[in-house]
């Protein structure tokens, strides 16, 4: 198994969901902003007696995400799954945000979802397929969270198409829409939502779903 590539990964849904799949037997290749953060999941993947590496790259520098997605597939080959974490959640109201600064979060929440789409997605489908998850939220819009309303619409139509192009190659697109605040030992505990990732992951061609919502 070439394994699982997670992209911003955080303490909470991104290190839940690489020591899910580091449990099932796929190594992990964890890439988080801070090289202390990636360091920390890789150990807790390393813990369960999992195989994990970490590499630090920011999800909207494209030059060094591209480069942290090659240095993971250089150490567990093409991946079998995918899940991009990588997020800004702010509340913000209309017009509280500058230009610039709405573009960062369009930045965190989408783009950068489409370039590791655009540099792994090609080699997943040549070598018969695998997972491309997203982690989504926000199911309906809030005046009280304008940037993360929109980024999360966006992820949505960027799955859509992803799986336009993806699927027919066999590669499953798909997004995990959490609805509510995630925190440790509450209603909507990562571990639990970590589920619905590995559970996405081994949806056979007709079973696949292309967005899971969690909620409570």
């Amino acid at each position: 198994m070439s394994g699982l590539i997670i992209v911003g990964a955080g303490p909470l849904i991104g290190r839940s969901v690489a020591r899910r799949f580091g449990r099932e037997g796929l190594p992990v290749a964890v890439v988080a902003r801070r090289p202390a953060a990636a360091d920390e999941v890789a150990a807790a993947v390393r813990a369960d007696g999992g195989r994990a590496v970490a590499f630090a790259a920011d999800a909207t520098d494209e030059k060094g995400l591209r480069a942290a997605l090659d240095a993971a597939v250089e150490a567990h080959g093409v991946p079998d799954a995918v899940v991009y974490n990588a997020g800004l959640i702010r509340a913000d109201r209309l017009g509280e945000l500058a230009s610039d600064e709405f573009l960062a979060t369009l930045a965190v929440n989408v783009v950068g979802a489409l370039t590791a789409a655009a540099h792994l997605g090609p080699r997943m489908a040549a070598t018969g397929g695998g997972a491309f998850l997203i982690t989504g939220g926000m199911p309906q819009p809030l005046a009280s969270h304008v940037s993360l309303s929109l980024g999360k619409a966006g992820v949505r139509a960027a799955a859509d198409m992803l799986a336009q192009e993806l699927g027919p190659s066999g590669v499953h697109v798909a997004t995990v829409t959490v609805a509510g605040e995630v925190r440790t030992g509450t209603a909507y505990d990562p571990d639990d939502i970590a589920d619905l990732y590995w559970e996405l992951y081994r949806q056979s061609p007709e079973e696949w779903e292309r967005e899971v919502l969690f909620a409570r």
